[in-house]
């Protein structure tokens, strides 16, 4: 299965190339907020600079998927990338001559974001057209084990960098894994139509309109969508803040106790993404559910339970139900959402999950402070949990009536 994956140069050259550029990705998200209190010492500000890591996608996401239906995928994604070299180039250019201030790090970090609300899209709507539809979950396993990897990886060439050389030089390495990028997306071997017809902002907002109705009419992408960001706004803080602020009420290195479980969490997900294509050939919103609900079991176990060693197990099955859930979005979209719209299809999804984290960041910070980190945890992990069971017995019981009533005709 791997190997005849492996022997596609296209695949490689892709899959090598997207690793590359998320770890430059990584890096430079840490640069960005080092640098900024480096500059400032406020945490204020230093937040600010995280929310201009996010607002771009809330305001470019949607429009980055019709440019992506609509240009040729392949050459937009080298040109993007050869783009972003100067822009980190001249963070570490400015810093060298003194001329580096807060206004210009964050005018640069939105910038760097609105590239990838292109980027993003346009890189995943290019898989289905170098792959066979029963080579995706494998190379689509093969991709996200990649991304997470270098998540895994990046903390400590961060530790090395910071050591040697300072955080400015995370854009350096930054510049160069989009030098790496650009040449890996030149050697992809792939088709593309080329769409000749006039474009404007008139036809964007049509075109965003029309997958819109497009996505409404079919159920199973309808559904996706809604559980997508049910499921992630339930997830997010208690998964990045409320696991943190409660290992800071049990021991006094939980900064280090977290790394630790988000190092577990790293490689349980490489290891899923490893023998999912080997359970699953072909997916479907059952399979996402199946995800979401050992992601929910994983959240309610460490909620319940509440201790450092409970953690560390919840993140396991967390570690296991998120590649199984991720997988099987990412199969849903590239197999029922047409060619000429999968840009929109991956944008429409990338503006849920950060309209679903921005909101579930607001809310649960402001419950944390009248209600327990313990009471949110449970609530969260027996709603995900809840959903998904009642989505998959709804499906079941749908399906005994069908073959009821076949039996009566």
């Amino acid at each position: 299965m791997y190997k005849a994956v492996f022997l596609n140069k296209t695949i490689r050259y892709y899959l090598l190339g997207g690793g590359i550029s998320k770890l430059g990705d990584v890096l430079s998200g840490m640069a960005f907020l080092f640098l900024a209190y480096d500059l400032t010492g406020s945490k204020a500000l230093t937040t600010g600079m995280a929310i201009a890591e996010t607002v771009p996608y809330l305001i470019f996401g949607l429009v980055g998927g019709v440019i992506a239906d609509w240009v040729q995928k392949k050459r937009m994604l080298i040109l993007l990338d050869l783009l972003r070299i100067p822009l980190v180039g001249s963070v570490v250019l400015l810093y060298y001559l003194d001329g580096l201030n807060y206004l210009y790090l964050l005018s640069i970090s939105f910038l760097i974001q609105t590239i990838g609300c292109f980027f993003n899209p346009a890189h995943r709507a290019l898989l289905p057209l170098i792959t066979e539809e029963d080579q995706r979950t494998v190379v689509n396993s093969l991709n996200d084990t990649l991304g997470r990897g270098v998540t895994v990886l990046s903390p400590f060439i961060a530790i090395w960098l910071l050591s040697s050389y300072g955080a400015v030089h995370f854009f350096t390495i930054d510049a160069l894994t989009y030098a790496i990028s650009s040449f890996c997306l030149m050697k992809v071997n792939v088709t593309e139509v080329k769409n000749a017809s006039v474009k404007s902002v008139k036809k964007a907002i049509r075109a965003i309109g029309a997958f819109s109705k497009w996505a409404s009419k079919h159920a199973s992408i309808r559904n996706l969508f809604l559980f997508t960001f049910m499921i992630v706004f339930l997830n997010t803080w208690v998964w990045e803040v409320g696991l943190l602020l409660a290992l800071s009420e049990m021991t006094t290195k939980s900064e280090e106790v977290f790394s630790m479980i988000q190092g577990v969490f790293g490689a349980t997900v490489i290891i899923a993404n490893s023998v999912i294509p080997f359970l699953f050939k072909r997916m479907n919103l059952g399979t996402y559910m199946i995800g979401s609900f050992i992601w929910g079991g994983g959240v309610l176990y460490y909620g319940v339970l509440y201790g450092v060693e409970h953690f560390l197990i919840g993140a396991i099955l967390v570690g296991i139900g998120i590649p199984i859930a991720g997988l099987a979005r990412v199969y849903i979209l590239q197999t029922i959402v047409p060619e000429e719209m999968l840009g929109r299809g991956f944008s429409t999804n990338a503006v849920l999950l950060y309209l679903a984290n921005t909101l579930s960041l607001a809310l649960f910070g402001v419950l944390a402070a009248f209600v327990p980190i313990q009471s949110l945890m449970i609530g969260s992990g027996c709603l995900m949990v809840a959903a998904s069971v009642g989505y998959l017995v709804t499906v079941k019981a749908k399906v005994r009536w069908r073959s009821s009533i076949q039996l009566f005709k």
